[in-house]
């Protein structure tokens, strides 16, 4: 090929390329146009349909959040915060046995492999709460977690209704975390176990005047028995539902427990077996510790019980089959209200976190 050829032949090639470049961007060109158009515009839904097809999508900006969308997220933002450091806010010298931890260096929750390990070993709860690096908050810290911490509070529970902890427990407790704490070489803050002791002792002992349970009884007269299906309507009747514990609960807007209803018998209460059971009665109960305002929950509860005894002719009994009636029940109101006012001089509220955990 001579040197005219081989020259001719590239001049060909760059202007096909020439070519095909101001096509290409001539094409881009009307692309942008057509898509700056169709956002200003509004197109119909077939219309933009078929362009999404034929040319780039169209990115729609994301409208803007109006302010009341972003009061609404920070207050979920708050809830689940306060739900996640509750938990460690109601942590409390008489109720728990409190170590703390203080780190030379911010580290994660996992720094405590040994303690998550034992966590279960000591027979009442433990609680592993860390200061947060960059919050310098309280939070309840996460063995897998990676959040970091400047500190952490190890607290065991010493009191619930299964009774109090050990002072070899509580030894046992405390040599654990400090050899766990002198492993990481974090220094520590460590109770008197013996004082500790003492504090549980006497917490103890006013939950055991507090714990007290209220129960109303629902009988029919004579051998007449009651069926599951009629029971079921009366309680939803009156806003209870049936629970995976196998009794009917009326529920405050948290989801906890006001007053229940149980079956007199043996057999719980179960959604499959309602159909074919019968029974000779159900009782209300009222865990006073446990619920808000229990003496307002008393009251209620007894006009629930009216309301059943009439929807399902029953009689309201107490536990030695004697008739309920408004005699009767004023003291047992009057004892509740004592327990409630007792449990508030004491600042551990009836229904509070703090009480549903020591009363669980």
């Amino acid at each position: 090929m001579s040197e005219l050829q081989t020259a001719l032949l590239v001049i060909g090639l760059g202007a096909i390329i020439a070519v095909y470049v101001l096509g290409w961007w001539q094409q881009r060109r009307y692309q942008r146009k057509f898509a700056a158009t169709l956002k200003g515009t509004q197109a119909d839904a077939l219309y933009q349909g078929s362009y999404t097809k034929l040319a780039e999508p169209i990115q729609q900006a994301e409208p803007e959040p109006t302010v009341e969308e972003l009061d609404l997220l920070a207050e979920v933002k708050v809830a689940k915060q306060s739900m996640s450091d509750e938990s460690c806010a109601i942590l409390d010298g008489r109720s728990d046995f409190i170590i703390e931890l203080h780190l030379r260096e911010a580290s994660p929750a996992s720094v405590l492999e040994s303690l998550w390990q034992r966590k279960f070993d000591f027979g009442k709860p433990v609680q592993i709460c860390g200061m947060t690096l960059t919050t310098k908050q309280w939070e309840r810290a996460i063995a897998e977690g990676h959040t970091l911490y400047s500190d952490f509070r190890v607290a065991l529970q010493l009191v619930d209704r299964s009774g109090l902890i050990s002072s070899a427990k509580l030894a046992d407790f405390r040599d654990l975390v400090t050899g766990v704490a002198q492993y990481i070489k974090a220094e520590t803050t460590v109770p008197d176990v013996q004082e500790t002791t003492h504090r549980a002792l006497q917490l103890d002992a006013f939950c055991v005047v507090v714990d007290q349970m209220v129960g109303i009884n629902l009988m029919p007269a004579g051998n007449r028995l009651l069926t599951g299906v009629k029971i079921s309507q009366a309680a939803a009747a009156q806003g209870m539902t049936l629970e995976s514990d196998g009794a009917f609960h009326l529920l405050n807007a948290q989801g906890h427990s006001l007053f229940s209803l149980i079956n007199r018998d043996t057999k719980a209460f179960q959604p499959h077996t309602l159909e074919h059971l019968t029974t000779t009665g159900m009782t209300l109960l009222l865990d006073v510790p446990r619920v808000d305002n229990p003496t307002l929950q008393f009251d209620q509860m007894v006009r629930v019980a009216h309301e059943l005894a009439k929807e399902l002719q029953v009689n309201l009994l107490d536990d030695r089959r004697v008739e309920l009636t408004e005699a009767v029940l004023a003291p047992i109101r009057a004892k509740v209200s004592e327990v409630e006012a007792k449990m508030c001089e004491q600042d551990i509220v009836p229904g509070s976190a703090q009480a549903r955990r020591l009363f669980s």
